[in-house]
């Protein structure tokens, strides 16, 4: 697989500006309390999160919540961070 070349739509003025405000969401297990274990998540990565932001929503069953953030980075590798941050927990699943 070759990697994904952004030159193009930065040079359109298109796709990711940095630095800019992003919003992450999260999906995992509902016991894991990820509202509150997202942002921190973030912060330890080095994020500026907008606490203001946070918002989740249980799914119907209840065994799974989304956590959906905002944060401030500064360049394409903070983003890479904030989902790498994420996706290492064991109770989150994966993360857009």
């Amino acid at each position: 697989m070759q990697p994904i070349d952004f030159s193009k739509a930065q040079r359109e003025g298109k796709g990711f500006q940095f630095p800019g405000e992003f919003e992450i969401t999260a999906m995992g297990n509902a016991s894991a309390n990820l509202p509150t274990h997202v942002p921190q998540l973030l912060e330890r990565a080095g994020l500026h999160v907008l606490h203001e932001s946070v918002r989740h929503r249980h799914s119907d069953g209840g065994n799974f919540v989304s956590v959906t953030v905002s944060f401030r980075c500064e360049n394409r590798e903070q983003y890479d961070a904030a989902h790498a941050a994420l996706r290492a927990s064991p109770d989150i699943r994966y993360t857009m």
